[in-house]
């Protein structure tokens, strides 16, 4: 199988990967304006370039525990559905070529309607990395809710 480059994060000291080609740019976290009545996991909207850009925190949507936002946080920025939306993540400090035949599909065990944005399990170093599609992070219904913001 092919090669791909994947961005690599980390949540609560855990890897995670994005593939490359899925990302719009990476840029320091700073603090979104509150938006009245949109989902827990949406800390707000900013301004990227004349862009309102609404910030998923990935901890709350994946019900991990919440930290505090560090020097090291990064916002990912993504193009879901021809709208630009921030992932905030702990820490984004690389890119990874992992081998096709190095990343295996998810485990039927962890696969359910809350998982779906789990693509692959990569091995790399005797270290697991797991291969996540932003696009699928939320629903459809959530998704329409953020074209609205």
């Amino acid at each position: 199988m092919a090669e791909k480059q994947y961005v690599i994060f980390k949540l609560d000291q855990h890897e995670y990967g994005i593939e490359i080609s899925n990302v719009k740019e990476i840029t320091d976290y700073k603090e979104g304006i509150k938006v009245p009545n949109a989902p827990d996991f949406v800390d707000g909207v900013i301004n990227l370039r004349g862009d309102v850009v609404p910030i998923i925190n990935l901890k709350k949507r994946f019900n991990l525990d919440i930290t505090e936002i560090e020097k090291n946080s990064r916002v990912i920025i993504t193009n879901i559905n021809g709208k630009l939306v921030g992932f905030v993540v702990d820490d984004a400090s690389q890119v990874l070529t992992i081998n096709g035949d190095d990343v295996e599909s998810p485990p039927e065990l962890i696969l359910n309607e809350n998982s779906r944005f789990v693509t692959g399990i990569g091995k790399v170093d005797n270290e697991i990395i797991i291969i996540l599609n932003f696009k699928e992070v939320l629903s459809e219904e959530e998704k329409q809710k953020i074209q609205e913001m």
